[in-house]
């Protein structure tokens, strides 16, 4: 009797502590994890030094854990308008020198433009202006090591293979399982085989990989057929070849691991969502989700004939994608579009560059016809 007694004041005790318990496990397994953001533009030559100042203070306000621009970083073939309007000499008769502009573009990019984001890291891609003669490959790999060779970086190449020790301007890190793979096609001659094998590879491995629950790709130039297809990498033959096959692969990759895919590319100077929408696209696969976000201040263009395909196209605007990453399975990123305002430049850049200069890279870049 004293036994049976014992027994059920045990699990009279018990019980409620194992339901709580049970409980708790449930909570924990179901609860959403936090939200993050990151941030993407790219174009910043022309009114870049007062454009970017605005991105990052942007970034900074919504808690971007990392910038990720996508190219063109000065002008290289004419005189930016930011850099004429803060070197203008005393003597206007008496122009910048281009000498001086090129041996100093770059680092007027770093100090103007990369600077204002402070600690939050900063991730670069090439484009097609950071290799205008005299400018090289070689030489923006030197001259941005920094942010080429980041610690995410370096540690990634090296876990991918050892003996790769090699700077490259296609890479890619990993974040809250998201792979972030940034690709070269700053020239006509890419992708060429040893970025497409490297491409391969990458795809291979993240879909055998249960770690890995998305992959967000960005680039200079826009994959081909896009509805930014004349400004794209269409325009080269290797582009169109080794383009075509990236984006089945990531069709394919897509549709194997039923691992969300995201694009996204600058080049074409405004801001478009549905990039993919077009009929090649349909009739060739599927139609990826892709972005073009050229916005960040290089002189905007027209929209492209066929935009109305898009879901989305804005020019004569800057901005940036704020991205938003959750920990949804069929949906873990998603991109809104932050559009600035001549008023969203900081006081300071307003003061070095004079509000005429500003007001002017907002109604004159380029200038109205």
């Amino acid at each position: 009797m004293q036994l049976l007694v014992k027994i059920r004041l045990k699990r009279m005790f018990w019980k409620p502590l194992l339901s709580a318990f049970s409980g708790l496990v449930v909570s924990i397994c179901t609860a959403q994890q936090p939200t993050w953001h990151f941030a993407v533009s790219g174009d910043s030559r022309n009114c870049g030094d007062v454009v970017m100042p605005a991105i990052a203070k942007g970034a900074a306000a919504n808690q971007a854990a990392f910038y990720w621009h996508l190219g063109d970083y000065r002008a290289i073939y004419i005189f930016d308008q930011d850099y004429q309007a803060e070197y203008k000499p005393n003597d206007p008769a008496t122009p910048p020198m281009i000498t001086s502009y090129l041996a100093g573009s770059w680092q007027d990019f770093i100090q103007n433009q990369l600077a204002p984001f402070g600690n939050t890291p900063v991730f670069l891609a090439l484009g097609n202006h950071e290799l205008i003669p005299p400018k090289t490959r070689d030489q923006a790999l030197l001259q941005f090591a920094d942010w080429f060779n980041a610690l995410p970086v370096q540690e990634q190449r090296i876990r991918d293979n050892p003996q790769d020790h090699t700077v490259k301007a296609y890479y890619h890190w990993f974040k809250d399982g998201i792979d972030f793979i940034t690709l070269d096609n700053a020239s006509a001659d890419q992708f060429d085989d040893q970025q497409m094998k490297w491409i391969q590879a990458v795809l291979n491995r993240d879909e055998a990989s249960d770690s890995v629950r998305a992959l967000v790709v960005g680039m200079h130039e826009a994959l081909p057929e896009s509805i930014s297809k004349d400004h794209s990498m269409n325009q080269s033959l290797i582009g169109v070849q080794s383009g075509r096959q990236v984006y089945s692969w990531l069709l394919d990759f897509k549709q194997h691991s039923r691992k969300p895919v995201y694009v996204l590319a600058s080049h074409s100077h405004y801001f478009m969502d549905g990039i993919f929408n077009t009929d090649y696209w349909r009739t060739h696969g599927g139609v990826l989700p892709g972005w073009i976000v050229g916005t960040a201040g290089a002189e905007r263009y027209a929209l492209p004939a066929n935009a109305s395909q898009a879901k989305t196209a804005k020019t004569r605007v800057y901005g940036y994608l704020l991205a938003t990453v959750s920990s949804s399975k069929d949906d873990p990123v998603t991109f809104d579009f932050e559009e600035l305002k001549e008023t969203d430049v900081p006081l300071d850049v307003v003061a070095r560059f004079t509000p005429d200069a500003v007001h002017a890279c907002w109604i004159a870049n380029p200038p109205v016809q």
